[in-house]
């Protein structure tokens, strides 16, 4: 069998003009006439074509680079000047410009509140192409790594620890220094006690001002590197990072809205991200879902009020496990005498309402009654009786925890997991993000944006086709 053989020497030319480099269905395209659809002043950025000066490299060139190069996983602003030298649909999309890595990540540190507005502008262009339509949103959240070492973040007990043991070493160092014999103060082993000390005495100083820190602002912990980001727990273990939300529409699973919060866990974020999607939309949702982590009374409440129907299982109902004998579900409410009736018919009275905690409690009258039960020690092992807690708005989470149990609920519950957790998905895995390049709040939104924008533009062109794409938003 014949085999091809490659030959260098071999002369060929590229088209005379670098708008034919590219085929004219080419993916690159799409991503070019998207990129000119958003409006730049809009976003924030400074567009002035007859500033004087030397010559800058037009603004919307470098948003179509970072959003393309962020489409193949390409972030780092050197790898981005490679292929603006040798990749040539990046040649073809830049218009044969070359950048160098400084520009880029020069332009990408100088726009991050412009960058963070991207992928609104990317949600209003899909909403008037007709692949959004609002009628339900599914939020969704994610832990990425931030640029920073979870070796940099600093507790208070950790600040404790540090300080103790600075104190010992400065106390062993001037008890040697005083061993030394005054006649050798240039004795090498002094000089090198003596620099040692300064460097323990300015590290106790650094420790002593992030301990101050974490008190004034209440932090439990701050991370010296990226003093935005937050202790994370992931299936990767502790990290320092962010916790990325998006909310996801229904129609397509196109995303409407991305945010970076620095909490560890969902539980407070329903309420803030639903709200930030209707804004995009510029109307109220018919339905907001998500999954059992976001379950918290007082946020579901908030979209509730709205009108807006919620479907979030409580953690007891995506447990799926059945209630105990003796569990909460089990006693009866009263809500004439405001007491409980447990399972053997005693009564358990109000005893007082815990504000900060939302929580009202109810305990047996008489601790005697629950020690002389047979079922003492499955009901409770307290000596003080059986204690039930009640929230202030356990009416309202009833009354949605019903909801989530109808069958259209159900429905909606059902389309969760394919509409939300697909983005993440092809972000972490396709865009290869493990962990975000900017730090800070800004940085890390900004980042998201562009991210979020890639997906939604990667899915407008499965769904319309490059051409068909191309033509709607041209004409």
């Amino acid at each position: 069998m014949a085999y091809r053989y490659g030959d260098r020497n071999q002369q060929f030319f590229l088209p005379s003009k670098i708008e034919d480099y590219v085929a004219k269905d080419a993916v690159v395209r799409a991503y070019d006439v998207i990129i000119s659809c958003l409006d730049l002043t809009e976003l924030g950025i400074e567009i002035c074509p007859n500033k004087v000066g030397c010559p800058q490299y037009d603004p919307m060139t470098m948003l179509k680079l970072l959003v393309y190069g962020y489409s193949y996983g390409i972030r780092s602003s050197r790898k981005l000047e490679r292929e603006c030298n040798y990749n040539l649909s990046f040649i073809w999309l830049s218009g044969g410009l070359k950048p160098d890595h400084k520009t880029i990540s020069e332009f990408r540190k100088k726009n991050k509140t412009a960058l963070k507005a991207v992928l609104k502008q990317c949600a209003k262009l899909c909403i008037k192409l007709d692949l959004i339509d609002g009628n339900t949103l599914f939020v969704d959240g994610s832990k990425i790594r931030g640029s920073a070492s979870i070796k940099n973040t600093w507790d208070k007990d950790k600040c404790e620890r540090y300080l103790k043991r600075i104190d010992e070493r400065i106390e062993e160092i001037l008890g040697e220094c005083e061993t030394v014999d005054k006649d050798e103060i240039e004795n090498a082993s002094l000089v090198k006690m003596k620099e040692e000390l300064k460097d323990k005495e300015a590290l106790k100083a650094k420790v002593l001002k992030l301990t101050k820190e974490l008190e004034e602002e209440n932090n439990k912990t701050i991370n010296t590197t990226d003093g935005d980001c937050a202790r994370i727990k992931g299936l990767q273990g502790t990290q320092a990072g962010y916790n990325v939300q998006i909310v996801v529409d229904e129609k397509y699973g196109l995303l409407v809205n991305s945010d970076v919060v620095a909490e560890n866990n969902d539980v407070a974020q329903f309420a803030n991200q639903i709200n930030q999607g209707n804004e995009v939309l510029g109307k109220l949702c018919n339905a907001a879902c998500a999954d059992s982590g976001y379950a918290n009374t007082q946020e579901l409440k908030k979209i509730d009020a709205q009108g807006i129907k919620v479907v979030v299982p409580s953690q007891r109902q995506a447990s799926k496990k059945e209630a105990s004998p003796f569990a909460k579900e089990n006693f009866k409410y009263d809500k004439e005498k405001d007491s409980y009736i447990c399972p053997e018919g005693q009564e358990l009275e109000y005893r007082y309402t815990n504000k900060t905690e939302n929580v009202k409690t109810y305990q047996i009258k008489d601790k005697d009654i629950c020690q002389n039960c047979r079922h003492f020690d499955i009901c409770t092992k307290s000596k003080q009786g059986r204690k039930i807690t009640r929230l202030m708005d356990e009416e309202i989470k009833e009354r949605l925890e019903k909801n989530y149990e109808e069958p259209d609920s159900k429905a909606i519950y059902k389309k969760r997991k394919e509409k939300a957790e697909l983005p993440f998905g092809h972000i972490k895995r396709n865009l290869k993000m493990d962990s975000f390049l900017l730090r800070g709040k800004e940085g890390v939104r900004a980042e998201m944006s562009i991210l979020a924008t890639c997906f939604n533009i990667i899915r407008m062109i499965s769904i319309m086709g490059v051409t068909t794409l191309i033509q709607r938003l041209t004409t």
